[in-house]
Parts: structure tokens; C-alpha cells; sequence
């Protein structure tokens, strides 16, 4: 579940904190004020414009490693993040689940949707000031900065999805991993078997030896 978040960053620059918790947002638990009400809406609005989308992405770690793909959305709720080699994962989301396939280890694991950050984004009416998810929105230096929880089980942020204003455009800055859309197209035709279940590869089968 901890490399989702990082993961995730490819799609509206969902932007990671780090492995620690961080401080809860001072608003937590607290009614929104109108004005925060209002850039709620705002975002929801910008999301909502997002029916299916085709991109390339750059992820950069923390580490400095780099990583290429290409990223599949289609609301609601399906999603694929196909990496380029060597890197060996898999991510789809489709039927409210999230399987992450690593090909090397030919492991597939799988999360409830709404247990991610996916579950906050992909829905077909995005509404963050009523998300459980969202726990609270600040206005940095002319940026809008939504800070939500990967679960909600948890009582503290740990991502947060920052917007510049007034455009709105979609920041990528940030955090211990930063992810950059290369060529995002809106309103793709996107093939549904892009969105189809990984499946492990069959074993290999040995050669015996003839005497």
C-alpha cells in the first residue's frame, strides 16, 4: 500500500509526504469556512472536467531514480499505470479493486479502491468538501493545497493534491516524489482491455532430458 502513494502521484500530482505520518492539517475535524468551501468546489469542478485521459509520466523518487510509463484513466474508477522496463509494475484499478502486479517476482496484489488515493480521485462526482478522505485545504503562495488521508481509518494526512490558482492547473511539485504528465490528452478512446485484470504468468515448464 505504501508504494500506491507515490504511485499515484501520475494523476492530478497527488504528491507524497513520506513514510512518517505527518502533523494533522490545524483544521482538522473542523467545519470548512465559507472560502474553503468555495476552492473545494473549485477543485471538484477541475476533476470533474476529467472524463478519461491518456498521459506519459516521469516519476522522480526520492532517491533520484527515474521511472517512465504510460497512464490510462477512465471514470469511474478504472485506471492503469503501465511502467517501462526494467521497471516490472502493473497498476490497474477497475471493479473497485487495485491490483498491483510486479512481473519479476510474478506477485499480483490487490486493495480495495476506496482504501487508496484512487478511491478520492476516480469517482464519477467528485465531491472533496463532503470526502471523509479530505480532511482539510490551505492556500500556500498562490497554490491550492488539499490535504487528505489514503484511508480512512487513518487520523492524519499523508498526501496532498496541489493545485495552482487561480488556473487551477495541476502542480507537480513537491514532497518526496514528484511525478510529471508528458503530453496528457483529455477525452481519449481509450481499448477497455486496458482496464482488464493482470494475471501471473504460467509457470515455465522444464525440458526433461532424454538418455
Amino acid at each position: 500500500m505504501r508504494r500506491l502513494v507515490p504511485i499515484l502521484c501520475a494523476f492530478a500530482a497527488v504528491i507524497a509526504l513520506g513514510g512518517a505520518d505527518q502533523p494533522a492539517p490545524r483544521r482538522l475535524h473542523q467545519a470548512y469556512s465559507d472560502e474553503q468551501k468555495a476552492e473545494l468546489d473549485r477543485v471538484s469542478a477541475a476533476l470533474n472536467a476529467i472524463h478519461t485521459l491518456k498521459s506519459g509520466f516521469l516519476q522522480i523518487g526520492p532517491d533520484g531514480q527515474v521511472d517512465q510509463g504510460e497512464l490510462y484513466l477512465e471514470k469511474p474508477g478504472k485506471i492503469r499505470f503501465a511502467y517501462r522496463p526494467p521497471s516490472p509494475v502493473l497498476i490497474v484499478a477497475t471493479g473497485g479493486t487495485v491490483y498491483v502486479k510486479n512481473a519479476r517476482l510474478n506477485t499480483i496484489d490487490h486493495y480495495d479502491l476506496s482504501d487508496t488515493p484512487l478511491g478520492l480521485l476516480l469517482n464519477d462526482k467528485v465531491d472533496l468538501k463532503t470526502n471523509p478522505a479530505v480532511i482539510g485545504v490551505d492556500n500556500r503562495d498562490g497554490a491550492i493545497v488539499v490535504q487528505a488521508r489514503t484511508s480512512t481509518n487513518r487520523n492524519n494526512s499523508n498526501i496532498a493534491l496541489v493545485f495552482d490558482a487561480p488556473s487551477l492547473e495541476l502542480d507537480n511539485q513537491g514532497g518526496s516524489t514528484t511525478v510529471a504528465l508528458q503530453q496528457p490528452q483529455r477525452d481519449a478512446v481509450l481499448e477497455q482491455s486496458l482496464f482488464a485484470v493482470p494475471v501471473k504468468a504460467p509457470p515455465v515448464k522444464m525440458k526433461q532430458s532424454r538418455n
